[in-house]
């Protein structure tokens, strides 16, 4: 059931993006007086789910869920239809428009998918403000994982600027720390910049850990015992730890590393207890663990819940599909990044479906979480857009540097030249999916998807 429910996900979200991004190249060559001959939800190979045809255009759902097309007359796309091509043009066909037309009707699906994120991303700030783990009211600092101290951090740092801009969100900046090049931090009372250290960065994605490597700084207050060698201990719901082994150990991620140190083995654990010092003792696993919760009501303290009205929330809109659209741009960085090797870590649709979020209802089932859904949907919408920018040939941004080379040089790119490099970019990007769905398929079968 819970499969289902993210597949469905999938599916609507991307039906949703590809209908009105075709919709953006659809529109305007028909006001422009173009014939568009299909107008099809996903891929059509050999056959289609089902198409009907009003007018002059025939209009369909295709098998394959990796995307959709519009194919209008006269165009060099990835049909690779070039009988028609051979013929005089006709007044109707793309080839025919001027070049600023034909511009226009490249860039609308792009154009669309932008308007809609920025539709998406404000109402979602009206309708449901933005709950985020604020950075400035983390009193204690962060504390940090190995990959987190290899990156350049130390415990009970307070995190100011990243790449020079205020960082005041962890679920952000957990992610731009890992795409930035400098952080600046409160150390010890004095302001300390470093380069983030890109063998850390590398670590943090290995380990999947991509928001979890900084956390904020809470005291080791006990809240549950979870293993049988914690209850028998000694310790209780209320203790506060204040050293292990003489270590002064006040906060969880000093506790963490400690006992990560004396796996295995019997420690002696100093608490406080209704304010009253006492000495336990406890076995740690060999996982490094104690067997115990901490309470999370430290967390509650940090957390900011913003709302937005209606005049605020459309540049808050605006501003959030900057801020995705910016951090699309920037993992190409990172993905490339010889010693980050990012790469390793892009999923296809079978990452996609898996880690699309799903509710628990009342009754213990599975139902969709709205929010997540369309949050999910405008990211997805960005990404659309700046991937169809890229100028290869086959997608939208290469047809725009063929159109702009025609305006600016004032007469058009050879026909066979068009042809040869629609082929070899549909090829590209035929062999990019196979790779990238392979690779999705090869982790499912190691166990590491």
């Amino acid at each position: 059931m819970e499969i289902a429910i993210k597949l469905f996900q999938f599916i609507l979200s991307i039906s949703i993006l590809v209908i009105l991004h075709e919709l953006g190249h659809f529109l305007p060559a028909k006001y422009f007086k173009t014939k568009v001959e299909k107008f099809y939800l996903f891929f059509d190979p050999w056959f289609s789910i089902a198409k009907k045809k009003i007018g002059e255009t025939e209009y369909g759902i295709g098998w394959l869920p990796f995307g959709g097309y519009v194919k209008i007359a006269g165009m060099v796309d990835e049909s690779m239809d070039t009988e028609q091509l051979k013929q005089p043009a006709q007044p109707w066909e793309f080839r025919a428009k001027p070049a600023w037309q034909r511009l226009i009707i490249m860039l609308g699906g792009v154009t669309v998918n932008f308007f809609l994120a920025w539709l998406i991303y404000t109402c979602l700030s009206l309708f449901n403000g933005e709950m985020y783990t604020d950075l400035t009211k983390f009193e204690n600092g962060i504390g940090v994982t190995e990959a987190g101290r290899k990156m350049g951090f130390q415990s009970g740092d307070k995190i100011i600027n990243i790449d020079g801009k205020p960082a005041e969100r962890l679920e952000n900046a957990s992610i731009n720390i890992l795409l930035g090049d400098n952080v600046t931090v409160l150390r010890n009372g004095k302001e300390v910049t470093f380069p983030v250290n890109k063998d850390g960065v590398a670590d943090v994605l290995k380990q999947k850990e991509a928001k979890m490597y900084i956390t904020p700084r809470m005291p080791m207050i006990i809240d549950t015992l979870v293993s049988p060698t914690a209850k028998a201990s000694g310790l209780a719901k209320g203790d506060k730890v204040v050293s292990i082994n003489g270590k002064q150990t006040p906060f969880f991620d000093e506790v963490s590393d400690v006992l990560l140190e004396n796996k295995g083995k019997a420690v002696s654990i100093d608490i406080l207890r209704n304010g009253k010092p006492e000495t336990v003792s406890a076995t740690v696993d060999q996982n490094g663990k104690l067997g115990v919760g901490v309470d999370q009501k430290a967390l509650a303290n940090v957390v900011t819940d913003k709302k937005y009205s209606f005049g605020e929330s459309i540049p808050r809109g605006f501003t959030r599909t900057i801020e995705a659209l910016t951090m699309q741009v920037k993992q190409f960085k990172i993905m490339f990044n010889s010693k980050v090797q990012g790469y390793k870590n892009v999923g296809g649709p079978i990452a996609i479906v898996k880690n699309m979020p799903v509710d628990r209802d009342a009754d213990g089932g599975y139902a969709i979480n709205w929010v997540a859904f369309w949050s999910f949907t405008a990211m997805f919408s960005v990404w659309l857009a700046f991937l169809n920018l890229i100028p290869i040939p086959g997608l939208d941004g290469g047809h725009v540097i063929f159109t702009l080379y025609e305006m600016i040089v004032g007469k058009p790119v050879p026909q066979k030249v068009l042809e040869n490099a629609q082929m070899i970019g549909v090829i590209f990007l035929l062999g990019l999916m196979l790779l990238i769905f392979g690779s999705d398929i090869f982790k499912v079968f190691t166990g590491k998807l």
